[in-house]
């Protein structure tokens, strides 16, 4: 019976590549200064609506223009870091499945 080989093994380079990738990312998960999920939207001139779901159900409240612009802050970086724990997801997945084995310790 013939071992399974993977034929997408990283050269160790790749790996090298992907592990700075990846501490990059971690170094920038810090320096968000607000998070929240949800959208804006404008309700009338002078008001806003924050929409989001909390248990399944669709939650709404009015925000003033201030309180707005800084919501609509706390999403874009809550989307930006979703986007980078992705990342940090498939370079982990990658590193774990394409990774070389390790030689078997001599007996």
């Amino acid at each position: 019976m013939k071992d399974f080989v993977n034929k997408n093994t990283l050269t160790s380079r790749e790996v090298q590549r992907l592990k700075r990738r990846y501490s990059q990312l971690v170094s920038q998960l810090g320096n968000f200064e607000s998070l929240s999920q949800g959208s804006v939207m404008p309700q009338s001139p002078r008001a806003w609506r924050w929409t989001r779901k909390v248990r399944g159900k669709t939650v709404t409240r009015g925000l003033t223009a201030a309180k707005a612009e800084r919501m609509k802050q706390a999403i874009i970086n809550q989307r930006a870091m979703d986007e980078m724990i992705d990342e940090m997801r498939e370079i982990t997945q990658k590193l774990i499945l394409e990774s070389p084995e390790p030689p078997p310790p001599n007996s």
